[in-house]
């Protein structure tokens, strides 16, 4: 069956058919919201962090890494702009699923032709794989770190996350959103022990979020800021955000989706000031163990992971540097393969059971890490991590365009489109992304 039209009038937008199959049907609108507004708000919380997970995963580790050791707190400035940058189309992606009742994959196979939308759905599959790269190479060397595991072994070992997706979902998606916020407070624990431990100077810290010119004269510290804002708006986070909105079950008139985009907007904004934490976290470590010690030459998780505690004199913060990152990728892995289902789902209106549609966008994602890294094994890891961000890079565009190009279309969004104001500043943000993202590209010729 085909997907069904948007509606052609703004005033029949709200009347517009629900898709063919639900985003993610197995959770459509499982979680109730209704009660007193701080009740609404709860009920609410869940979908920014799964979705604020892909914004601190093991790719942007090391460009935290390379940016504080080399650079200090300079670069701390740069994370925040990301950040806000995150959180703008993070609200968009949620205001694409509140009002259109469909995600962004199925919008964009919906709205665009079949051979448009196909090309869109390869396209995104190779983000997601790249994506997962990244997320399954941090798990694997986390594990390798902690528990000496080859490297080729963990990163087949992350491949049962599926299985604990499928597990907690039994019980509700209510509670793999607790499972992810769990891993979230034990990343966070952990670098607020690293930082205390570190005893960074707050001076230095605050300086360190005041726009510096050197980042645009520079070309070195210019490409490490460029690294970092484009690492950090991870196209298939637009894909999740549009769908994992809808597990909610609020009123469908106008007054209820304003109401939804609100309550969306708060938790994505708060989940994402959490990312900003860890990031700048993760930055401001570098910068006080490795910067201010004279090692500018640290870019690599395992070189920072085997530094931390002769640095800084304490035994533990190597291994909760380690713990960090292993939920971190197993943080990532997990909504990384929900991204892939969604996505599987949108484009394709796969018409399998949950399990299988599931183990297969699964084995799609992991596969090409477990030929590549069998390939080039340990030594290519960090290049390899590298490598997928270029991907996600190249991918940005395609997924940015039509999320900014949909949320101002009132035939698409009736009354709830986005205001013009709002519109500008996020077609201003993705020309700024995706000229930074060329720039990037460019340079690595």
């Amino acid at each position: 069956m085909s997907p069904p039209p948007f509606a052609a009038e703004p005033s029949a937008a709200f009347a517009a058919p629900e898709p063919v199959r639900p985003s993610l049907s197995e959770a459509y609108r499982s979680v109730p919201v209704q009660g007193a507004w701080w009740r609404r708000l709860f009920a609410f919380s869940g979908p920014g962090f799964l979705v604020a997970v892909g914004y601190m995963d093991p790719g942007n580790w090391a460009t935290d890494i390379a940016g504080g050791s080399a650079y200090g707190y300079r670069l701390l400035v740069v994370i925040l702009a990301a950040n806000l940058m995150a959180m703008l189309l993070q609200a968009l992606a949620a205001r694409l699923g509140v009002v259109s009742g469909m995600d962004l994959a199925q919008a964009c196979r919906a709205r665009y032709p079949r051979p448009v939308a196909l090309a869109l759905w390869v396209l995104c599959e190779l983000a997601i794989i790249a994506c997962d790269l990244a997320e399954v190479l941090g798990t694997a060397i986390a594990l390798q770190l902690l528990f000496g595991l080859p490297l080729l072994a963990g990163v087949i070992l992350t491949g049962f996350d599926v299985l604990v997706i499928l597990g907690l979902q039994r019980w509700g998606f209510r509670l793999l959103e607790a499972f992810i916020v769990t891993l979230l407070v034990v990343i966070a624990g952990c670098f607020a022990y690293e930082l205390a431990v570190a005893q960074p100077a707050l001076g230095a810290v605050l300086g360190g979020l005041a726009p510096d010119p050197a980042i645009v004269t520079d070309p070195k510290l210019l490409y490490l800021a460029i690294g970092i804002l484009g690492a950090t708006v991870m196209p298939h986070n637009l894909y999740l955000h549009s769908a994992i909105v809808q597990t909610r079950a609020f009123a469908r008139d106008e007054a209820g989706k304003r109401q939804a985009i609100r309550l969306a907007t708060i938790d994505s904004t708060l989940a994402l000031f959490v990312a900003l934490f860890i990031n700048a976290a993760i930055l401001i470590l570098a910068a006080a163990a490795f910067h201010g010690a004279g090692r500018t030459d640290v870019v690599a998780i395992d070189q920072a992971y085997h530094l931390l505690s002769p640095l800084l004199g304490a035994g533990a913060a190597s291994v909760v540097f380690a713990v960090a990152l292993l939920a971190s990728g197993q943080n990532s892995t997990i909504t990384g393969t929900l991204a892939g289902q969604i996505v599987a789902e949108g484009f394709l209106d796969l018409k399998l059971p949950v399990w299988l549609r599931r183990l297969l966008t699964r084995a799609i994602a992991i596969l090409p890490a477990i030929a590549v890294v069998g390939w080039i094994g340990d030594k290519g890891a960090t290049d390899l991590l590298v490598l997928s961000q270029v991907v996600l890079s190249l991918q940005l565009p395609f997924a940015v365009v039509p999320l900014v190009a949909f949320t101002a279309d009132r035939r698409v969004m009736g009354n709830l489109a986005a205001p013009r104001w709002l519109s500008a500043l996020a077609w201003g943000t993705a020309a700024l992304l995706i000229g930074l993202n060329l720039t990037l590209l460019l340079s690595l010729r």
